[in-house]
């Protein structure tokens, strides 16, 4: 299945999705370190989003944290994508600083953890694999 969005951050990326209906905060929520959602009662709270599709509805908190992205991209802990329903211009920011392909405009209900997603934020399209 092939779903249409809006394009963000260019480029292609393949991997496993994780998704949550709750907004994220990099700076604080996220442990640029680890890669593990640490904001107390997250959805998320404890799993890793390094090398995964992370898919969630938008972001929240701080512009620190499009600076945490890009300590995560250079920590090699940052997720290989992002998935948004409705972006807001701190993860946008934060993708292109940190060069992760990025989508918008998803219905994000469409799709769960564990599959295999293709984003294209050349494009503007996510490909559900498995």
């Amino acid at each position: 299945m092939k779903l249409e969005g809006r394009k963000i951050y260019k480029g292609i990326a393949e991997g496993e999705a994780i998704v949550t209906k709750d907004g994220i905060s990099f700076y604080g929520g996220v442990d640029p370190d680890t890669g593990k959602v640490v904001e107390v009662g997250h959805e998320l709270e404890g799993q890793s989003i390094t090398g995964k599709v992370l898919v969630f509805p938008t972001g929240k908190g701080s512009t620190v944290g499009s600076y945490t992205m890009y300590r995560m991209k250079k920590n090699n802990t940052a997720p290989v994508a992002i998935v948004n329903k409705q972006i807001d211009t701190i993860i946008a920011v934060g993708c292109i600083i940190s060069e992760i392909p990025c989508v918008d405009k998803i219905d994000i209900d469409n799709i769960n953890t564990g599959q295999i997603l293709v984003v294209n934020g050349s494009e503007g399209t996510i490909e559900i694999i498995e």
